[in-house]
């Protein structure tokens, strides 16, 4: 998984691994229309390997939810 959370790294928020980057800014900024590179020039902590994980985690997720719905 390329998130964790940590009590001691900003309050326990889900951060990408290896940074302090908030998974959630990920999604702002895509809710925003801002692109992927403009996000990865912007967190340069965060690979993007990282992002593609999380975001094929999230579909998965999202179509399991709707599937169960």
């Amino acid at each position: 998984m390329p998130i964790h959370t940590n009590p001691e790294i900003m309050g326990g928020v889900p951060v990408f691994v290896g940074t302090r980057v908030p998974a959630q800014t990920l999604f702002d900024y895509l809710a925003d229309g801002c692109s992927l590179d403009e996000f990865l020039d912007n967190f340069p902590t965060v690979d993007r390997g990282q992002v593609l994980e999380l975001l094929q985690f999230a579909e998965r997720s999202s179509l399991l939810a709707a599937s169960s719905g």
